[in-house]
């Protein structure tokens, strides 16, 4: 199945997320480079939502530009396996490597502002980010490592202090729609 049958398929959990959806339909249908950064009013992300296989935190980094504790992702960059882009960012954010999809199938649809900033010197206007995010599970047991060009920490947070942790309002809420849609049965890794 194609991206853009992934998202056209997904079944949003709210009226926030069928709005996002159509948006993000229309910023496809509307222009043709949402695959990359080359579309500098909005274009696609991907995220990943790490749990520990108990299903009781998240895997989270401590963001360089945001200033705050958030979930993994980054740029599809022309990619178009967006569950590939989020694991990959996964493993780049925080050295996890031993992860698999709870489900094959995107966990949310959001459109995130993202406001002005410097980064490598450059400054990058605000835009919107078409988020697409998978629920991931990710043995807690494996080594952190920090990447220091994207973030400054890297930690497992109890899901119900995820919101607490960001200093982002408009984030706080995308945590705790998150958190309340995770499923709480698990498949265990294996020793």
């Amino acid at each position: 199945m194609s991206w853009i049958e992934q998202i056209s398929r997904y079944h949003p959990c709210n009226d926030q997320e069928r709005k996002d959806k159509e948006l993000i339909l229309n910023c496809i249908d509307m222009f043709g480079d949402v695959l990359t950064r080359r579309n500098g009013l909005a274009h696609l992300t991907s995220s990943a939502l790490a749990v520990n296989s108990a299903r009781t935190k998240a895997l989270m980094v401590h963001h360089n530009i945001y200033h705050s504790w958030s979930w993994t992702g980054g740029h599809a960059d022309g990619e178009t396996d967006l569950l590939a882009v989020a694991l990959r960012e996964l493993a780049e954010e925080t050295g996890v490597r031993k992860v698999h999809p709870v489900f094959a199938d995107i966990f949310s649809l959001d459109v995130l502002p993202v406001l002005g900033h410097v980064k490598n010197g450059q400054y990058v206007p605000a835009h919107l980010h078409l988020s697409v995010a998978f629920l991931v599970e990710a043995d807690e047991n494996q080594p952190l490592v920090v990447n220091r060009e994207e973030n400054s920490g890297v930690r497992w947070i109890p899901l119900e202090e995820m919101a607490a942790c960001s200093t982002e309002p408009h984030m706080q809420n995308l945590y705790r729609k998150l958190v309340s849609n995770i499923p709480r049965h698990s498949q265990a890794f294996p020793d």
